[in-house]
């Protein structure tokens, strides 16, 4: 039986050698060519999400600005891991190059606070606030702290020890995170988990943990942070999380439409976030609140299959509301903006049973043995087993690249911005983009049929 693996093995490493050779010289070039085009799309240094193709125009969430960049994923944070990934996967010294003037632009628009806002205005630098909205400044700080591992500069190194005592010093006394800071005298002040705002900023803390073990004021803060997701759980029979809560630990209203409630998207994504504390600190008094929120879970999902996003305190009822606080009887009722453009009804259920299967697997292996498993060394059989399955993907991406190295997303459908003061009317906009968010995704799988393919030659 072993010699038959081997041989099996053998001949499907032969079957790649023969064929994969062509192909990953194709992939490198593709590489080259992807991130010498993608940086002429710069502003600054800078990202935002989208150009068109004769690059006259770049825009993120807001209005035009050639000064602007974007911090908010996949804006400039993400485009920066991506020209990082291609250097540590090929060697190209351009890529890092570029990936060098990425963290620059970031640290030319750190704030006093040693954070970030949505975005970088070079025509006219803010200093008003950190926001960790989106993944805006946490991203930025993963970004800075990789590159801080990759290379020795000093003002990258100075810019991550700024942005990392920002972390500590907007951690809230409970030791969750507000939506922003400094205080701002709203729900902005608020421990916030929407848009896994508390999430993000744990993992950017988890990452830093880990680069720098010896830091105090790290392990300190990482540890606060656990006991808030252990207190903010509400109690039986709704043991879940609401989105956000007060200086009284209450669920509480934010936006207009956002009202206080318990959160089943937030709950599953919390039940991720105390996995992977416990894999980083060992603590099994981590696992204790999931069964609990796994029951509730089950137990709320709607007749349609799906669950909502805000469940009323105390009924479990589904809750939809309209700005301004307009609570309204079903979905069809809400403005066609909330409708169709916030997720007042998802289907959490592969969610639901990854999280409760990772549950039980954090139970039965343990932190370390869990850890090990969801970071496995490939075997040669599992490597061309992947390889072979990203494949139809990496010829995809390669054949929709054009030979200036672009991808472009033909008669991309987009939601139109509107004037300034007037709500979403429900058009969308055609045309022809380049996107930020599909040179990530393209880098990514190419990167890891590189990497797959070195781990073959080794």
């Amino acid at each position: 039986m072993i010699q038959k693996s081997i041989m099996i093995i053998a001949i499907m490493l032969f079957a790649f050698c023969a064929n994969g050779a062509d192909l990953r010289k194709q992939v490198e070039a593709s590489l080259k060519k992807g991130v010498a085009f993608f940086y002429t799309t710069n502003t600054h240094g800078g990202y935002v999400y989208n150009v068109t193709p004769d690059l006259s125009l770049r825009w993120g969430e807001g209005p035009k600005d050639e000064h602007k960049i974007e911090v908010q994923p996949p804006g400039t944070p993400a485009v920066g891991q991506s020209f990082l990934r291609v250097y540590q996967a090929t060697g190209n010294v351009q890529a890092l190059k570029y990936a060098k003037e990425a963290a620059y632009a970031l640290i030319r628009g750190q704030n006093q606070y040693g954070g970030w806002e949505h975005t970088i205005n070079f025509a006219k630098l803010s200093n008003k606030m950190v926001s960790f909205d989106d993944n805006q400044s946490q991203a930025a700080v993963s970004f800075l702290m990789a590159m801080d591992q990759q290379i020795d500069d000093d003002l990258i190194s100075a810019a991550t020890k700024r942005a990392l005592e920002m972390m500590v010093a907007t951690q809230l006394s409970n030791g969750g995170w507000p939506h922003m800071y400094p205080e701002q005298g709203n729900y902005h002040d608020y421990a916030t988990f929407n848009d896994a705002g508390i999430n993000d900023c744990i993992r950017v803390m988890i990452e830093a943990y880990r680069y720098y073990n010896n830091d105090e004021a790290i392990e300190k803060s990482l540890r606060k942070a656990t006991r808030f997701m252990i207190i903010s759980q509400l109690p039986p029979p709704q043991p879940g999380w609401a989105q956000q809560y007060n200086e009284f630990l209450q669920p509480a209203w934010a936006r207009t439409f956002e009202p206080p409630s318990v959160c089943p998207t937030v709950t599953i994504r919390n039940i991720n976030t105390l996995i992977d504390l416990y894999l980083v600190l060992g603590q099994k008094t981590l696992l204790e609140p999931i069964p609990d929120a796994i029951r509730w879970l089950r137990e709320i999902r709607m007749e349609n299959g799906k669950w909502a996003r805000f469940v009323e305190l105390g009924t479990n009822k589904a809750l939809y509301y309209d700005r301004p606080r307009i609570r309204v009887d079903k979905l069809e009722d809400l403005h066609p903006e909330r409708r169709t453009e916030y997720a007042y009804e998802t289907d959490l259920e592969e969610q639901l049973e990854a999280s409760s299967t990772r549950y039980e697997k954090a139970i039965k292996l343990g932190h370390e043995n869990l850890w090990k498993e969801e970071n496995p060394e490939l075997t040669q059989k599992q490597i061309i087993e992947r390889i072979e399955t990203i494949s139809i993907d990496v010829e995809k991406i390669l054949k929709t690249q054009e030979s200036s190295g672009v991808w472009i997303t033909k008669n991309d459908r987009f939601k139109k911005t509107m004037p300034k003061g007037e709500r979403w009317n429900g058009q969308y906009l055609t045309m022809d983009r380049i996107s930020s968010e599909v040179f990530n995704e393209n880098i990514a799988t190419l990167c890891e049929y590189i990497e797959l393919s070195s781990q073959l030659d080794n």
